[in-house]
């Protein structure tokens, strides 16, 4: 885990755990914005968390804990929470494209990355995709391989199987 401190957050920092059928998730944020999420042990598990960092039950994450309530009973959440997304440009806008995956489809890294309107990119898609400090609420899990290869999840290529099971078991319901 990478640690900062809570410069930039006048507030400070804060977290909350909850635990899903697939184990544990960690949120970080403000009062009223989302800036992490991450399956507990994750590769990049808390990156940019700081160690002073207080579990506090907040609007943002009872929002979130209502979302995440929801997609884990296999609802359709609708959008998440408010976000704050901390990246460099180019991994602002891979993060902002996955948001706009629909729930239960796929798409491959170079289909993301041609809709970006850079279809060279790939690669470096697959990177900003790999650091998407967001887990499930920018749905990472989504995007597949060519061919439909479920490939690279920092939270594990079970979960990431089991969260596109679960959406298409409840569109298919």
């Amino acid at each position: 885990m990478t640690h900062q401190t809570t410069a930039g957050f006048p507030h400070g920092q804060f977290v909350m755990h909850y635990q899903s059928p697939l184990g544990g998730i960690t949120a970080a944020g403000t009062p009223d914005r989302l800036w992490g999420l991450w399956w507990d042990g994750q590769r990049y598990f808390g990156a940019g968390l700081s160690p002073d960092a207080r579990e506090a039950d907040t609007p943002v994450f009872r929002q979130l804990r209502c979302w995440l309530d929801l997609y884990f009973a296999g609802q359709i959440p609708g959008p998440p929470p408010p976000l704050l997304l901390r990246g460099t440009a180019f991994q602002k806008q891979v993060w902002a494209a996955l948001g706009q995956i629909p729930y239960g489809e796929t798409l491959c890294y170079a289909e993301l990355a041609a809709r970006l309107g850079r279809p060279t990119a790939a690669r470096a898609v697959g990177t900003a995709v790999g650091h998407n400090p967001l887990s499930l609420l920018l749905p990472c899990h989504r995007v597949v391989g060519s061919g439909g290869r479920l490939t690279g999840y920092a939270g594990g290529l079970d979960r990431k199987a089991a969260l596109l099971a679960l959406e298409q078991r409840t569109l298919h319901r």
